[in-house]
């Protein structure tokens, strides 16, 4: 499966259980590792685990075994690698405190000037 392929699959897995705030990041251009980031957030510990674990089983039905799953038993954050793409999904609390948007993100090129100056 192409990689924007099982970017839309998690979407759509993270969609069903109502997943909030799902960020799209492409770091093809800053890392070799995966392909793209998805960032998401769920309102609790309990839908965080939800959502971790329908990524995962949509993966697997389309077949695409993941990598690995992190955090899904506690359920402040969890990832779940599919290589290609690896999910973040965290609670609120957690996604304000490790902001990963801002880690990921390159600053626009007048953003890049204004610091120069």
């Amino acid at each position: 499966m192409q990689a924007n392929e099982l970017k839309l699959l998690v979407i759509d897995a993270l969609e069903d259980i109502k997943a909030e705030d799902i960020q799209v990041i492409d770091v093809t251009k800053m890392t070799d590792v995966t392909d793209f980031m998805i960032i998401a957030t769920g309102k609790s510990t309990r839908q965080v685990k939800a959502l971790a674990n329908e990524v995962s089983s949509q993966a697997k039905a389309a077949g695409v075994q993941p990598m690995g799953m992190e955090g899904e038993d506690i359920g402040e954050w969890a990832l779940v690698d599919l290589i290609d793409v690896i999910v973040h999904i965290m609670t609120p609390q957690t996604r304000t405190t490790y902001n990963l948007e801002k880690l990921w993100s390159v600053p626009a090129e007048t953003d890049q000037a204004s610091e120069e100056s």
